[in-house]
């Protein structure tokens, strides 16, 4: 069982940057890959970036690349999402989410929601002009 809060959301001005936080409990978080997503009003939740266990491999979504960057520090429990030049569009409830200990993830399962099995409450975003 891993247990992730996220926080570090808030209200931005376009072309700010952010960092997400998400703390993890539970005895497995360094045999986790973790993955962002978030979820505007009215729209379904959509991959951000993923990043597997070791730190060493990580994915993005298109809107991503470039622009966020997803880490992880396994001696404190924690990942992070870096957001640079923040964009209205970027407006949503950012979640953190783990896979099951030891799933490997190619991108086709990076991606995918249904491959993670624990999930934070979401911290809010807002970007506006």
């Amino acid at each position: 069982q891993v247990d992730l809060v996220e926080s570090g959301g808030g209200l931005l001005q376009a072309g700010d940057s952010l960092r997400l936080s998400c703390a993890a409990s539970g005895r497995t978080f360094s045999s986790s890959a973790m993955g962002w997503f978030r979820q505007a009003p009215g729209q379904e939740r959509e991959f951000v970036a993923h990043i597997n266990w070791g730190g060493g491999k990580t994915y993005y979504s298109d809107s991503a690349k470039g622009r966020f960057t997803i880490s992880r520090d396994n001696a404190k429990n924690m990942a992070y999402l870096q957001m640079n030049n923040l964009k209205p569009e970027d407006t949503a409830v950012y979640f953190c989410a783990a896979q099951k200990e030891y799933f490997y993830s190619d991108y086709a399962a990076a991606v995918d929601q249904n491959t993670y099995v624990y999930w934070g409450q979401g911290t809010q975003v807002t970007v506006f002009s």
